[in-house]
């Protein structure tokens, strides 16, 4: 992250980091991406809530055992910073192979991110299937 972005620059920065490791099926970028503390929480389309890092990330393991491909178009971002919290709305529209099939999907995303002395990093990961 380069230091001479504004707060709204680096927030959708890591937003896409996210997207990125997601799409690339990349545990250790997922890992990067996230505040691994008993604080987060993460809620997957039709899942229950995940919280602390420990069952968020064994949730994205198991996505990512499961899919041979994650491409992700994200549209209508939405940045918004308040000191120390920032978040992103967004539409996820999905391409993805799983567990053999294919599927087409949209979720609508909430990502909400803190400043961290590493930058910022995702808190909370909120997906709801697009109506």
């Amino acid at each position: 992250m380069s230091s001479d972005l504004t707060d709204t620059e680096a927030v959708k920065e890591a937003n896409e980091r996210f997207y990125q490791s997601f799409g690339a099926l990349d545990i250790d970028g997922m890992e990067a991406a996230w505040v691994t503390s008993d604080r987060s929480l993460c809620v997957h389309p039709g899942w229950s809530a995940l919280v602390g890092w420990d069952q968020i990330r064994e949730s994205w393991q198991g996505i990512f055992d499961n899919a041979t491909l994650m491409h992700f178009n994200v549209q209508y971002v939405n940045v918004v910073v308040n000191g120390d919290t920032g978040w992103v709305t967004c539409v996820e529209n999905i391409s993805s192979v799983l567990q053999g099939r294919a599927n087409n999907f949209g979720v609508v995303s909430t990502n909400i991110f803190a400043r961290t002395p590493s930058g910022w990093k995702m808190v909370a990961h909120h997906g709801s299937p697009q109506v």
